[in-house]
């Protein structure tokens, strides 16, 4: 009989929720459009144990002007996705990211 050594995380308990690769390339287009328009300079990725977080930063020491959430357990009620503004208010939640996101595309648009 062969022992083996147990494995450092065993089981679901350690699952982390993450972001997809085109979620992230939606997200990281609107970033980039944003840094070159000079509203944000730094951003965060948190990947927790049920949901992940994009926090996006004015200036690196600050709070965080907006996040974008991604909560799976929502998938079928409010939507998983949203974006939360810099004092916790939910500013848009739905079911399609690229939604969702227009909310911050809007503060792209200024009058010239």
């Amino acid at each position: 009989m062969t022992l083996h050594p147990p494995t450092p995380f065993p089981g679901p308990a350690f699952d982390q929720v993450a972001f997809q690769r085109a979620e992230l390339s939606l997200i990281l287009t609107l970033y980039g459009r944003m840094v070159a328009a000079g509203e944000w300079r730094d951003y965060g990725i948190s990947c927790l144990r049920d949901h992940a977080v994009f926090s996006v930063f004015r200036r690196t020491a600050e709070n965080p002007l907006y996040r974008i959430e991604k909560h799976p357990r929502l998938r079928s009620k409010q939507g998983m996705y949203a974006v939360v503004g810099m004092d916790g208010q939910i500013l848009k939640r739905g079911h399609d990211l690229k939604a969702v996101l227009r909310v911050l595309e809007r503060k792209l648009i200024r009058p010239v």
